[in-house]
């Protein structure tokens, strides 16, 4: 069985972040784009100060994962036929992982900008605390938990 090389590793890992950042960044986006829009309807006026302040979190939020998902765009450019791929997967990795610390900020805080403006406050927050709670298990704790999960296999594989 032929092992991959190294420059062959950093560019599928490369090609594989590339996917994950489109899937992210078309979110991120869609969520930006509402935001952005927000201001401009007819019940905006009626906003309160609070919605107003968690208004400009989640807008702000959502423009920093913006900006950090598409960042590896503009490093790649930078990069481009440098021989660099090590450096770009690396940056490109923590880009991606704070892009995804401020899509959270973003969805969690339009979720409590909506609910507070249809329900009541406590069940405004009760409802964004589990949304952040959900977000965060399958963001965070589930991956980590699972982060060794098939290297047996992998081990296996090595002795055959």
């Amino acid at each position: 069985m032929s092992r991959e090389t190294e420059k062959q590793r950093w560019q599928r890992n490369f090609a594989d972040l590339l996917q994950e950042l489109r899937v992210a960044q078309t979110g991120v986006q869609i969520l930006f784009a509402f935001l952005l829009t927000l201001p401009f309807s007819n019940g905006f006026p009626k906003a309160t100060a609070f919605q107003k302040d968690v208004y400009v979190v989640a807008l702000l939020a959502a423009a920093a994962a913006t900006a950090m998902i598409i960042s590896p765009v503009a490093f790649h450019r930078a990069l481009f036929r440098q021989g660099r791929k090590p450096e770009l997967v690396r940056f490109a990795h923590a880009m991606a992982s704070a892009g995804l610390g401020f899509m959270l900020i973003a969805m969690v805080s339009a979720v409590l900008l909506i609910t507070d403006f249809i329900l009541d406050r406590p069940v405004a927050f009760l409802l964004s605390v589990i949304t952040g709670s959900w977000f965060l298990v399958f963001w965070v704790i589930l991956p980590f938990a699972r982060r060794n999960w098939g290297e047996d296999i992998d081990d296996e594989d090595d002795n055959v």
